[in-house]
């Protein structure tokens, strides 16, 4: 959708900036809503009976409660140091970035001096 700026027409009339739907897009985009319509009207069709419009049972009751066992594992874990030592990673060694050149065409230096 192209968008038009604001401007002076050649009679002194002055337009403003507008958005304008290029030449067949608006007969695309309503074909396109009614193919989207008609998916949503199909997908959301209603396939039960009245004897099938009430809710199965859930499997399991909520809140599920778990029973205590009696195991070795404390209550509450307390975090502990895998290791004794200081870990080093290692770290890639930092690289200069490259120059950029000033001037991105050659320069015949033999063309300027032959003028003098």
């Amino acid at each position: 959708m192209p968008f038009v700026r604001p401007y002076v027409r050649s009679d002194g009339t002055p337009v403003r900036g507008h958005s304008r739907w290029a030449p067949g897009a608006r007969r695309e985009m309503t074909i396109f809503a009614a193919f989207g319509l008609a998916v949503l009207a199909i997908g959301n069709a209603s396939t039960t009976t009245e004897a099938d419009s009430t809710p199965p049972e859930p499997p399991v009751t909520y809140p599920i409660l778990f029973e205590h066992s009696t195991n070795s594992a404390p209550k509450t874990a307390v975090p502990r140091s895998t290791v004794s030592y200081p870990v080093k990673f290692d770290m890639p060694a930092l690289q200069r970035a490259a120059p950029t050149p000033s001037v991105s065409y050659p320069i015949d230096l033999s063309a300027l001096a032959g003028e003098r």
